[in-house]
Order: C-alpha cells, then structure tokens, then sequence
C-alpha cells in the first residue's frame, strides 16, 4: 500500500494560478481581442503580459491536474477513481451549464443587442435554445471540466497499468531528468503538436472538434502523471534546472515578441515561433514548479481554506466578473479603477457567496465539486 505524501506546494499552485485566472479574465474585458462583453476603449499594451500569462496557465494547471490523479489512485481502485471523476466534474459541469453560466450568455446577448428584457425573460424562454455561439446554452469558462473528466476515464487504465508495473517509461525519465537538459526532451511531442498541427484547428473549446487543444492538453496532463510518478528525482531535478529555465523561458518569450512585433509569418517564422512557444511554455512550468518546491511546500490554515475555496471560486468567477463588467461599459473611467473594481469585486462577491452560501449549505457541498470535510477521531476533535 502506497503512503499518500500530501504535496502542499502543489495545492498553493493550483491556488496561485486558479486566482491569476480571475485577473486574467478580468484583464480580457480590457485587450484587443475578442471576448464576451468588451470595455470602450481597449488597451492594446496589455496583449503583452496578458499573451505571457496565457501561455503558460491552463498548460500548468493539466499538468498539475495529471499528478494529482497519481495520487488519487495511490488509494482508490480504477472504478473507484473514475466514478468519483464523473461525480467531482460532472455534477458541477451540469450545475454551473444550467444556472452559472446563463448570466454570461445574457449580458453577451444586452451588450450586441441580441436580446432586449430581463433576466427572468432571458432564462425561461431563449437560455437553452441551441448551442452557442448560434444558440445560448454553453459551458462557457467551465470548458476545463469535460476535457479533464474525458482524460481521467481515457488515461485512467494506462495510469494504473504504469503503477502497477513500475514500466520501463518511468526508469527512463527518472535518467532523462538527471541529465543537464533531460526536463527539454519534453517539448518535442508539444512542438510537433504546435508546430502541424495548431495551424489547421483552431481552439474552440467545444471538446468534440478542438483537436489540437484536446491533445496539446492531454499530453501535458499525461505529462504530470508520469514526472510525479518518479518521485524525488522530478524535484531534485527541479532544483538543478530551475535558474536555467528561468532564463530559458525569458529570453524564449522575449523571442516570441521579436516576432510578433517585427517579422512577417512564414514558413521558417512559424516553425521558429512554435519552437519558442513551447519552449516558453515548459520552462515557466519548471519554473513555477522549481521555487514552488522551494518555498511553498508548508501546510498552513490558510492554504486548507483557500483550496478548499478554489473550485467554488472557479466556477463562479466568471459569471460575476461579467455581470460587474456589464455595468462598468459605459462609465467614463480610466484603466485603473474599471480594472480595480472588477479585480475586488468578483474577488469579494465569489467569496461572500462561497463563504455565506455554499458553506453554510452542505447541499450545495456537490454542486460545486466539494468534499465532505473528514470528520477527526473522538479524541482529535
């Protein structure tokens, strides 16, 4: 029997980056490009950190997401795992499609003048007509709930079969990892990816035609699996290659808007810049991996809370940020206070929610992907 290590730098990542979601989606209400609802005017000099953090954040968290599925079957049986896999994403999933979600599509609807009435209106007559973009009924930001439930079930066997046999796959990337650079030789299944195939299927997050996100994401979840199946070798490697690939993944992304900035696309730019994405990709993931391990890896009441917290936030987030945004369209503000009024308020009306609402209810408990807290021993309590 495996003793399950609890990995506390792990969940206050997961944390990190589920919050830096929230600034994002916000920082989206304010870029060039297209979103839900957008502000009048945008701001086309925050593509850059905005590009930066987009490139690296959802690909940490499958990869995050893939070790914790390591330790999910240390102590339960396949059946066991994916049944809990379909409860923890698909109940949510369902939930948030049906009364989270809505919100977004309707405020969408006010903004382009494609629905005139309230909300009441909105939800009992045209919510659920069609599929959206067409039709309103959407998964919307939930888009990462499908995918992970789809590799959980389809990665699930081979997961078990790795653990059980101690395969030659995970001797070989124990010795891949000790050498100087062994952490690189991961790109090259991401850069074919990048490279041939991101060009002919762009991402829609529809799970049933997005075949470059479907499988850049799986190989990366993939990924978590097997580095935290090596043990200590993945985080004693993290320490030797943690200053290089910090300069790595910088001078990478700085390569990365030479060419956006200066270059026209073609052949040998294309292959150049999907090189360099990937490269930039792996090395913030080893990166944020690297120091985390270093200074994060303490239990603290605080952590327990907020991880506790992240997925209600997760699912909420969104819905709020928009439903504030709407409202924010037409007033004559600059950058500064739009973007401070979105950032605390969908902070705060998710936390008064989860923490006034959903804590309070255990019957929500499922809706939102929560654990029954365990309940200590008699004598521990």
């Amino acid at each position: 029997m495996e003793v399950k290590i609890r990995r506390h730098d792990l969940d206050w990542l997961r944390v990190i980056v589920f919050g830096l979601l929230i600034f994002y989606h916000v920082g989206m209400f304010f870029v060039p490009w297209g979103w839900h609802i957008k502000n009048d005017p945008t701001y086309d000099w925050l593509r850059w950190p905005m590009m930066f953090l987009n490139q690296w954040r959802l690909p940490i968290l499958f990869v995050i997401s893939g070790m914790g599925t390591y330790y999910a079957l240390s102590k339960r049986s396949l059946w066991k795992f994916s049944w809990e896999r379909v409860k923890r994403l698909g109940i949510p999933l369902l939930f948030g499609m049906l009364l989270i979600v809505p919100p977004q599509v309707y405020f969408e609807r006010l903004d382009k003048g494609q629905f005139i009435g309230s909300y009441f209106e909105f939800f009992t007559t045209i919510a659920f007509d069609g599929i959206y973009p067409e039709g309103n009924l959407s998964w919307h930001h939930l888009w990462f709930l499908p995918y992970l439930l789809v590799f959980s079930l389809l990665l699930g066997p081979v997961f078990v079969f790795i653990k059980k046999n101690k395969t030659a796959l995970v001797e070989w990337i124990k010795r891949l990892v000790k050498r100087p650079f062994g952490f690189y030789i991961f790109i090259i299944p991401l850069y074919l990816l990048e490279a041939c195939m991101e060009p002919y299927f762009d991402i829609t997050h529809a799970l049933v035609d997005d075949w470059f996100n479907f499988s850049f994401s799986l190989v990366l979840f993939f990924y978590g699996f097997l580095l935290i199946s090596i043990g200590d070798t993945f985080w004693e490697g993290l320490k030797r290659i943690k200053a290089k690939a910090l300069i790595i993944g910088i001078m990478a992304f700085l390569g990365q808007v030479f060419i956006w900035v200066y270059l026209e696309d073609g052949f040998i730019v294309h292959f150049t810049e999907a090189f360099l994405k990937v490269t930039n990709i792996w090395s913030w993931i080893l990166v944020l991996f690297a120091y985390a391990s270093e200074y994060l890896n303490k239990e603290s009441a605080e952590l327990a809370y907020c991880n506790r917290a992240v997925y209600p936030f997760y699912i909420l987030h969104q819905t709020v940020t928009i439903s504030i945004a709407y409202y924010l369209i037409d007033q004559d503000w600059s950058l500064v206070p739009k973007f401070t009024v979105l950032t605390f308020g969908t902070f705060l009306v998710s936390w008064l929610i989860y923490h006034l609402i959903i804590l309070q209810i255990p019957l929500l408990h499922p809706l939102f992907g929560l654990k029954p807290k365990r309940k200590l021993p008699p004598d521990q309590s």
